[in-house]
């Protein structure tokens, strides 16, 4: 279960096998960082890329022109979707 972050604290801590530190350790020599730099930048490159691949949405060009007709010309609401409308909350 992910742990939620601390606000007041600016600091993260991993543990990973040595082998695995000696490998990130290398790539930041090579290109001429510290770890920390290194952990950062490519860390926070592979979650905007997962929150990016998450976020979008690639549609076929026959389902793009579905969900345009659709947005256009919506169906009638049928009996379920109207019983689940009554059963909202009202709005204040």
């Amino acid at each position: 279960m992910p742990r939620l972050a601390v606000k007041d604290n600016n600091r993260m801590s991993l543990r990973i096998p040595p082998e695995e530190k000696a490998v990130l350790l290398r790539a930041a020599a090579l290109k001429r960082t510290d770890l920390t730099d290194f952990v950062r930048q490519h860390s926070l490159e592979a979650a905007q890329a997962v929150i990016r691949a998450e976020e979008h949405v690639n549609l076929s060009a026959r389902d793009s022109l579905r969900v345009l007709e659709l947005l256009e010309n919506p169906p009638q609401p049928n009996a379920k979707l109207r019983a689940v409308a009554k059963a909202l909350p009202k709005r204040k």
